[in-house]
């Protein structure tokens, strides 16, 4: 019995260091498929110590197959060959045995056995046909231009390859892994639209597709090679601000006639070739300028105030770019009144003037007509004259009795 039992692991033993040991990285040099319809499909051979030679087709199951088809590059495995499918090979049998799950990336990861003791010729040798290498998806936006205001959507358009298997269509925006847009395909379908909505500004940038298929054993997604990227553009205009500047003599919201003023308009964002446009609004029609925003506020300067000046001012922001016109709301109406220049005498002035000449004139009047009347009450008669005499330097009137 002991001696059963050790027959028994023996073997077990030869078996797991035939299948473990016997694979490493410094000894497999790749696998390949030859003699097939395309590069993907054919007899497998691997090169193990730097020589080719096949695989035998006892243990050769859909799950190695997937395996061989990943490392290719092929896409998924359709079929696993038996009984030299793709023609016998020559050389050394490299494998015996090989033991997949389906999931790995190289034969390298799975259990295989070089020197296990079954009978097996070039009659026996394995392999595959793969689905091929999927093409490349090509993406192309469906408007003419490439530059959109944000709010707008976006149509892009994937071109794919069909396929019995396909299963979704992914839009990528460059540096983010994960799509920003997924739509299921139907296998009769040469390509497949994705829509971008309410596009702002942090999504402009560089776009590309990809799709899926479904196959291999286990059966598992398996993507496409990555479009070439397609850029957008994405514009959003902000409202303008606006001020003016004149003298400090003139009221809130006014200008004095004949002097000078100015209006700056400005924007947080500025794009390049773009221009600001202010609009007068007055009673007898509307008035626009524009000059180019050469950074991001301009002045618009005039330098003598007329009442043709008067009225509402409005500024808006302008850019064309992709083909394209965009213009910004307009700003807030601005008032601005056109005074006439205050006079050198203000009419209070005026009237205290006014007042006090008047006032110095009646008292010059009232003086001369009071003095007047008092050199008249007191001017002698020509006989009191006569009869004055002179007393000690003193006039003294002397009585005359009339006659």
């Amino acid at each position: 019995m002991l001696r059963f039992v050790r027959i028994i692991l023996t073997g077990l033993l030869g078996v797991l260091c035939d299948g473990v040991g016997a694979f490493g990285v410094g000894t497999y040099g790749g696998v390949r498929v030859v003699n097939g319809d395309h590069h993907c499909s054919g007899r497998v051979e691997v090169n193990l110590h730097e020589k080719w030679g096949t695989i035998c087709d006892h243990d050769w199951n859909m799950h190695a197959a997937s395996v061989v088809c990943s490392e290719l590059g092929c896409g998924f495995a359709e079929s696993a060959s038996h009984g030299a499918e793709f023609g016998p090979g020559g050389g050394v049998i490299a494998l015996r045995s090989v033991h997949c799950k389906g999931h790995e990336s190289s034969l390298i990861h799975c259990d295989v056995f070089i020197n296990r003791n079954s009978f097996c010729t070039h009659q026996n040798d394995a392999g595959v046909k793969c689905s091929g290498t999927l093409m490349e998806p090509r993406l192309s936006v469906l408007s003419p231009h490439f530059v959109f205001s944000a709010g707008e959507s976006v149509h892009f358009y994937c071109n794919i390859q069909p396929r019995d298997r396909i299963s979704n269509v992914h839009l990528y925006k460059h540096g983010v892994d994960t799509p920003l847009v997924t739509q299921s395909a139907d296998p009769t379908q040469i390509g497949v639209s994705l829509v971008l909505s309410d596009v702002e500004t942090f999504q402009q940038g560089s776009y590309s597709c990809q799709y899926n298929i479904k196959g291999g054993s286990p059966p598992h997604p398996i993507t496409s090679p990555t479009s070439h990227p397609v850029n957008i553009t994405v514009v959003d205009l902000l409202t303008p601000q606006h001020w003016y500047n004149t003298s400090s003599e003139a009221p809130t919201g006014s200008v004095i006639k004949g002097e000078s003023f100015n209006i700056t308009c400005s924007t947080p964002r500025q794009y390049p070739g773009a221009s600001f446009q202010l609009r007068l609004v007055r009673s007898n029609g509307t008035v626009r300028q524009s000059l180019p925003a050469v950074s991001q506020s301009v002045t618009f300067t005039f330098p003598n105030a007329q009442s043709s000046n008067e009225g509402y001012y409005y500024c808006l922001y302008r850019v064309q770019l992709g083909g394209r016109t965009f213009v910004s709301r307009e700003s807030q109406p601005l008032p601005i009144a056109i005074k006439d220049p205050e006079p050198l005498l203000s009419p209070m002035v005026i009237s205290w003037l006014v007042s006090g000449v008047t006032f110095v004139i009646a008292v010059i009047i009232i003086f001369t007509v009071a003095k007047v009347v008092c050199n008249k009450e007191k001017k002698p008669s020509e006989l009191e004259r006569e009869t004055r005499t002179c007393v000690d330097n003193t006039y003294v009137a002397l009585a005359v009795n009339k006659l």
